[in-house]
């Protein structure tokens, strides 16, 4: 009767430290940072779409995986989707930039092209969710920013 009492008592502690430690946890904060031509052909091309992931709390984060869509002209237009399963490390209280290399064709881009014609800039909009490991835990948290781009870059 002891050994299920102590059991009972060491199950309890280990999951009151585990809702603990999700209350403490912060959410990183992803943002499209600048989007970069790699290069061009006779249909398309490939961009480098850089996001900051910032990392809010006091303990470092081990990313092991981020999921991605890249919308564009109010979410009519997904440019991009995919997965970026290399490993990164957020410093706390620190940001890191992750580059994917996403291929476009012009057909695609149709949208955004005449937006950019006729306003100078495209709205934006990136979501997805980062998988992270922490020293109280695994966590996927979703994350989604919104911006404008113009002809000219990044406008926030």
């Amino acid at each position: 009767m002891r050994k299920l009492a102590l059991v009972v008592a060491a199950s309890a502690a280990i999951a009151g430290c585990s809702a603990l430690g999700k209350a403490a946890f912060q959410n990183p904060v992803v943002n499209l940072k600048d989007v970069a031509v790699r290069g061009v052909g006779l249909t398309g091309g490939t961009l480098d779409v850089k996001l900051s992931v910032y990392n809010p709390n006091h303990y470092r984060l081990d990313a092991t995986r981020l999921t991605y869509r890249v919308n564009m002209a109010g979410d009519s237009l997904t440019v991009a989707t995919g997965t970026y399963d290399s490993r990164f490390t957020v410093q706390d209280n620190d940001s890191a930039t992750v580059t994917i290399p996403v291929n476009f064709s012009y057909a695609g881009l149709g949208a955004a092209g005449r937006s950019i014609l006729n306003t100078g800039a495209v709205n934006y909009h990136v979501l997805g969710d980062v998988t992270v490991g922490t020293p109280v835990g695994n966590f996927t948290v979703p994350y989604s920013s919104m911006g404008r781009f113009t002809a000219t870059g990044m406008a926030r």
